[in-house]
């Protein structure tokens, strides 16, 4: 008796360190999940089907795209190398969760499905709070997080079902928090090398394939600037740094 009332005291004080913790990426995810919703709402993507894009997809920044593309008629293989170049950054920050990931047993792979950079950027640091298992603790951070991303989608195609209204610049909400992302990371480093590649790349490859065909160029053409100019940016942060 004394046992199952410690480990529910325990448990309790788990979840709420893990509510605590997530509260940001809460106060991120149901608003802009509220602006996917109601921006696939308006584009004629139901309710049902916006729930299933954040259950299954969890990719906000795609899912984004995804519509524009929906509404576009865009073919399968467009769809899937723009999915591929959005997330690419996936790759690399889930290598790094290869250790840390190794020991999770029967929750792996819900963890490796659920790794957005938010939860990346709790469950990576090794915090873990003193007497609870990290298995768990990662396992609930992942749960949060995609619980408040499907909350906020679904509550915003439910605002766009009842409520009409002008829609136009919702869309931007996405891009208004990589432009936040970017003056972050500029003002973080010294080092502005892969920054201005980033913008550069975009800026050029817009002017050449114009803007319904420049992502998936822009992107390709980052990584490779990125990938064989690496120890020279490398050298370079050294030298800043230094």
């Amino acid at each position: 008796m004394h046992g199952t009332l410690f480990l529910e005291k325990r448990m309790k004080k788990l979840l709420k360190t893990v509510f605590v913790r997530t509260l940001p990426v809460m106060a991120g995810y149901l608003a802009l999940g509220i602006g996917f919703g109601i921006l696939a709402k308006s584009n004629g993507i139901g309710v049902l089907a916006v729930a299933a894009m954040s259950l299954f997809i969890y990719a906000g920044s795609m899912q984004f795209v995804a519509v524009g593309l929906f509404a576009g008629g865009a073919s399968v293989l467009t769809l899937a190398l723009t999915t591929l170049m959005v997330n690419a950054r996936h790759l690399f920050y889930g290598i790094s969760m290869i250790e840390p990931y190794k020991d999770m047993g029967k929750i792996k792979p819900y963890l490796i499905y659920g790794l957005t950079d938010e939860t990346y950027a709790l469950v990576c640091t090794g915090d873990v709070p003193e007497g609870f298992d990290k298995r768990r603790y990662s396992f609930f951070v992942t749960l949060f997080n995609h619980f408040y991303w499907v909350t906020g989608s679904v509550l915003g195609a439910l605002i766009g079902s009842f409520i009409t209204f002008d829609t136009t610049g919702i869309d931007f909400a996405m891009t208004a928090l990589f432009i936040t992302v970017f003056v972050e990371q500029w003002k973080s480093t010294n080092n502005h090398a892969p920054a201005l590649i980033g913008v550069l790349s975009s800026v050029v490859c817009l002017l050449v394939f114009g803007a319904d065909s420049f992502l998936i160029p822009a992107m390709l053409c980052i990584c490779v600037l990125l990938l064989t100019g690496k120890n020279r940016i490398e050298s370079r942060e050294g030298r800043v740094n230094g």
